[in-house]
């Protein structure tokens, strides 16, 4: 039986941990890199797809978020609950699971989509960081093939790579989001300072003045602030 990764490809491998690395590390969006992520997997591992599955705390599900793949059918809407399915079972155990024929697996939730997209045999392996669930990795072959434990460590570590982009970024968001508060925050206080000394009132009550001209005006606190700190700043200067 043909591999799916042949020894020839492993250049080609090591050639696409790099720009995943690399991607990393760019300027491109999160879809973007996410995108590039399967797209090398599917290319390196000779698979007809390969989807990304994002994991959603809250609801405890997971859902497609990136794939190659072009068919209509297979883009569409779907989510799978945690211990739901191959997906849903490699989310709750973080455990890569490898399956000859999707067809005969009784734990396999999609098969009439696999028998009209031509899908046979699957790995669904666990994107980790530090221990930490991500989401999950699939990957489909057009014929019956028995996955080595070479390629669930090939797929395992471009799904670790996918993690970390996504942890990266989500550090990115919650540190900008950190930042503009503590600007909103610093912003309101020097407003407030200045309602103090123009109007003689509380800090209690500058407080309240910023909050009802945000509501009224529907702006924001930290909005309303600038305005007051940039009207007190154009009186200085005359």
């Amino acid at each position: 039986m043909e591999r799916i990764v042949k020894k020839t490809s492993y250049k080609e491998y090591l050639s696409a941990l790099s720009k995943i690395s690399k991607a990393i590390t760019s300027d491109l969006y999160l879809e973007d890199v996410l995108k590039l992520i399967v797209t090398l997997a599917a290319s390196v591992m000779n698979a007809k797809i390969c989807s990304l599955w994002l994991l959603d705390e809250k609801k405890q599900s997971l859902r497609i978020r990136a794939t190659q793949a072009m068919s209509k059918e297979y883009l569409k809407e779907r989510t799978l609950k945690m211990g739901e399915g191959i997906v849903g079972l490699v989310a709750k155990d973080k455990k890569p699971i490898a399956i000859r024929d999707v067809a005969l697996e009784e734990s396999y939730k999609e098969k009439m989509l696999a028998k009209k997209e031509g899908l046979v045999s699957m790995l669904s392996v666990p994107m980790l960081v530090k221990n930490k669930l991500i989401g999950v990795v699939n990957l489909y072959t057009t014929k019956p093939y028995d996955f080595t434990s070479s390629d669930i460590d090939l797929l395992s570590t471009i799904a670790d790579q996918a993690a970390v982009a996504i942890e990266n970024t989500e550090l990115m968001v919650k540190t900008k989001v950190i930042q503009e508060e503590l600007e909103a925050r610093k912003k309101i206080e020097k407003a407030k300072g200045i309602l103090m000394k123009d109007k003689r009132v509380s800090e209690e009550e500058a407080y309240s003045l910023i909050r009802k001209s945000s509501m009224n005006k529907r702006l924001s606190m930290k909005e309303v602030a600038e305005a007051i700190i940039l009207s007190q700043e154009i009186k200085g200067e005359f």
